[in-house]
């Protein structure tokens, strides 16, 4: 997997469901980006067909939606070499429903390709809760979760996918997409600002 010097905040397009969710989601993590780190990026997100060979130049990807994930023969194909390869890919429900129709059709993707049993829970004690800021009780909450739709579940643990110790999916069912999805100049009326999680993604997604 190529490592451009830039950060680029990638998403997956994919023939079937909604993908183009949360769509001020990206520039809000590129500031918190610009606010906590050092690492340069590009400020513009990049769609990329799932099907398409330009995807192996991005070596991260978000993909959500809420409707069904069926990935085309030439979707299935490029996932799969791309997470072998070395990606990393944040997958996120936008209906933070464990048994929503956007969940079911993305595990049974990922059985499909990657065998039954390899999206996984993780502990909170991984390394990703503490790739830059500290995450003691694990995945942090979302308002969403309590909101009356989906399941009505508080989700204390995200699923992935490793390969050789390292996180290749990064599978959520509490709709960080939606939590974060706010005009980045509106997070200084937050007490505490709810995007932190996301730099830990991007730092361990990058390889820290």
């Amino acid at each position: 997997m190529p490592i451009s010097p830039k950060f680029t905040f990638a998403r997956f397009s994919y023939h079937s469901g909604d993908w183009d969710t949360d769509q001020r989601m990206p520039s809000n993590i590129l500031n918190s980006l610009l606010e906590y780190t050092t690492i340069p990026f590009d400020t513009k997100e990049k769609v990329v067909p799932l099907s398409s060979p330009d995807i192996f130049n991005y070596p991260f990807f978000y993909l959500s939606g809420h409707k069904l994930v069926q990935f085309d023969a030439q979707e299935r194909a490029n996932f799969k070499k791309y997470v072998e390869n070395g990606g990393f890919v944040f997958v996120d429900d936008c209906n933070h429903d464990i048994d929503g129709l956007f969940a079911k059709s993305f595990d049974a993707q990922m059985a499909a390709l990657f065998g039954p049993a390899a999206l996984k829970k993780i502990p909170n004690s991984h390394p990703i809760y503490s790739s830059f800021f500290k995450f003691e009780k694990g995945p942090p909450n979302t308002s969403f979760e309590l909101n009356g739709w989906g399941d009505d579940l508080i989700h204390d643990y995200l699923k992935a996918i490793e390969i050789k110790g390292r996180i290749r999916v990064l599978y959520s069912n509490k709709d960080y997409g939606c939590e974060w999805d706010y005009d980045f100049r509106n997070k200084r009326f937050l007490a505490e600002d709810n995007t932190k999680f996301g730099v830990n993604i991007v730092v361990y997604a990058m390889g820290g």
